[in-house]
């Protein structure tokens, strides 16, 4: 007996559909990048700004300025990868840079040890955000904005609001003063981090079961995955990059400055958001953040220098912040609305075992 196949061949893809969904692909994901190209061109054409905005002073201003956002940016998608907001990252670079300026100013110890007790305190944050989070399963919102606030209580309380910027060790105010082969000495380090962190998400198991977190955290473990040491670990990288910005903080300032980290935290996030609607639309990473800093800093260079006011740069980080956030979430619903998604959210209503096929999914991703 013969059997007949039911399936009817669908028409090939038009040519010129497939080269405008190629288009519209190419777009998406290097539209940021196209847009910090054109905020740089209308900048440098307004007559307003033109001169000084283009100038090699401003640029290396602009570059000088980066690390230290962009690596609290950096700290701040780990945490976001799995699903947990960090509102901390800010104030413990503040914390880091107190405690690195302190160490050498109040302890007279040496640089190495200033840096790492500096880098110890972001540790020590992340760890006591991971251990309410992680640990005792609190919200990670509440959680990191109340160690916001309270991280910078204790700053004020040590240092009785006095900025500490004596003893501080020449190299360490040369690195965050000089070049090396015509970049900002920090850039090299913010380039390293970048590319470490790059590596970390994307080509390591820790990586991709951090993704696989985010996506669906029941799933995760039906396969095996310690969602809890996942979450944990995310919270304690955060806390010790943050700590690192802190001693680029501590380099770019010449000594440990008072505050609460806000001015870290805003652009941080507005970097962040606008970076997860660039390079992998809808999914935080390492490349989009570092062109979202770029985005930013560009941006408010150029307003400063055609004449702005001077509280415009506040309303661009604010509107940027809100709209970076719409458009990252819409490319993120978009992403889980493909047909397929949408197949399996339908058979997750029907039976629980379609979180099995969830938990080969994110399996395949923790491999």
């Amino acid at each position: 007996m013969t059997t007949t196949s039911n399936t009817i061949p669908l028409p090939d893809e038009a040519p010129g559909s497939a080269l405008a969904a190629r288009l519209a692909d190419l777009g998406e994901r290097f539209g940021l990048l196209i847009l910090v190209a054109l905020v740089w061109a209308m900048f440098a054409l307004l007559p307003s700004s033109s001169a000084a905005f283009t100038s090699a002073a401003n640029l290396q201003v602009i570059l000088a300025n980066l690390p230290v956002v962009t690596i609290v940016a950096i700290a701040a998608i780990f945490p976001l990868i799995c699903g947990h907001f960090d509102f901390s990252v800010g104030a413990t670079a503040v914390l880091s840079s107190i405690v690195c300026a302190a160490a050498q100013s109040h302890f007279q110890l040496p640089l190495p040890l200033a840096i790492a007790a500096g880098v110890l305190a972001g540790a020590v944050v992340g760890v006591l955000n991971a251990a309410l989070v992680a640990g005792l399963h609190l919200n990670a919102f509440v959680v990191t904005i109340g160690m916001a606030t309270l991280v910078p209580g204790v700053v004020h309380w040590y240092t009785g609001g006095v900025d500490i910027t004596s003893n501080i060790a020449q190299p360490l105010r040369e690195f965050g003063s000089q070049q090396w082969l015509g970049l900002p000495r920090s850039i090299w380090l913010l380039l390293g981090v970048a590319v470490v962190c790059w590596y970390l998400l994307t080509q390591t198991p820790f990586g991709r079961r951090s993704y696989a977190v985010g996506i669906n955290a029941a799933a995760a473990k039906l396969v095996g995955i310690r969602v809890d040491r996942v979450a944990f670990a995310s919270f304690l990288l955060s806390g010790a990059l943050a700590g690192l910005a802190g001693i680029v903080l501590t380099a770019r300032n010449g000594g440990g400055l008072v505050g609460d980290g806000t001015d870290l935290l805003f652009p941080a996030l507005t970097a962040v958001f606008l970076g997860a609607t660039a390079i992998t639309p809808g999914r935080y990473n390492v490349i989009g953040v570092v062109i979202g800093v770029l985005f930013v800093a560009v941006s408010v260079s150029g307003l400063r220098l055609s004449g702005a006011a001077d509280w415009l740069p506040a309303v661009f980080n604010g509107t940027a912040l809100i709209a970076a956030i719409a458009l990252s979430t819409a490319l993120s619903r978009r992403r889980m609305n493909t047909p397929g998604r949408r197949a399996a959210a339908r058979d997750r209503k029907r039976t629980a075992a379609s979180s099995v096929g969830d938990g080969n999914r994110v399996k395949e991703m923790s491999r």
